[in-house]
Parts: structure tokens; sequence; C-alpha cells
């Protein structure tokens, strides 16, 4: 128990160090909000470690921290949106067992996008940010992509105990 409850308190903190890293790097895309999802890798590696139920726990905690320490209210919100459909679609493709961790990391990037843009077309009541829609998809599967990779090395690397 005190393991597990040491497993999660590290991996909040790394990905909120993660996430604090993206904000140092800045990435001038086409559309607002593009970056890499480097704290994603942390919500991916707790939900094929420990469970759906710690993946949302992490990422709920890690996003309200983020939020206050480097962030807004808004910003708090597009991520939880994100962060929502991410999660869920991640949880049912791994039950799959047909879909790699890639996949699943690939299905996270895109619907971490989708629900970000949903949201903001919703808040904005301006259907145009969604012509930048395609763009975010594609930055959603490249990004995911590479978290994928790194996520498939981690998982087979890490120490199994932790589990």
């Amino acid at each position: 128990m005190a393991k597990r409850a040491a497993f999660l308190g590290m991996f909040t903190a790394l990905g909120l160090v993660f996430g604090w890293l993206e904000t140092l790097v800045p990435i001038y895309p086409m559309v607002p909000g593009m970056k890499i999802g480097l704290a994603n890798l942390v919500t991916l590696l707790v939900l094929y470690r420990l469970g759906w139920k710690e993946a949302a726990g992490v990422s709920l905690l890690r996003i309200g921290l983020s939020s206050l320490l480097f962030g807004t209210v808004t910003m708090m919100l597009y991520s939880l949106a994100g962060a929502a459909l991410s999660l869920l679609i991640m949880v049912i493709l791994k039950r799959s067992d047909h879909v790699s961790i890639l996949g699943v990391s690939v299905a996270g990037g895109v619907l971490h996008n989708t629900g970000q843009i949903i949201l903001a077309a919703f808040l904005m009541e301006n259907h145009t940010i969604l012509y930048g829609f395609p763009l975010l998809m594609l930055s959603g599967v490249i990004a995911g992509a590479l978290v994928g990779v790194a996520g498939a090395f981690l998982h087979k690397h890490l120490p199994k105990e932790i589990s």
C-alpha cells in the first residue's frame, strides 16, 4: 500500500514537472494550445500499471496543481475537458486488448485535442475555431505517437513490483 501511494505521488509530481517544462519550451503553432503532451505520458503509465481510477486521480491532481501554480481557471477547464475525453477512450481501447499502448496513446492524443476544441467552440460561441481541427488532429497523432513510444519503452523497462 505504501509503495503504491509513493508511486502515485511520484508520478503526480513527475506529471506536474513535465507540464511545467512544456511551458518553458514555447511552440508557436498555427493553432493555439498545440503541445507535445509530456504530462500525458504519466497518465498512460499509471493507466497501464495501476488502472483507470488511479490514472484519473493522478490526472485530476496534476491538472489542479498545475492550474494553481502556472495557469488559470480557463486553462484548467480546457485541460479537464481534454483529459476526460482522452482517458475515456484510452480506458476503452486498453480493455479491448486489440490495441497496443502506442495506439492507445495516439487515440488519447487525438481525443485530448478534440475535447479541448469542442470546449473552446462552446465557450467562445464561435464555431470558426473548428477550422483548426484538422491541424490539431494531426498534432494529436504525432504527439500521441511520441508519447506512446516513450510509454511503451518505460512500461517494458520499469520494475514490475510497482504495479
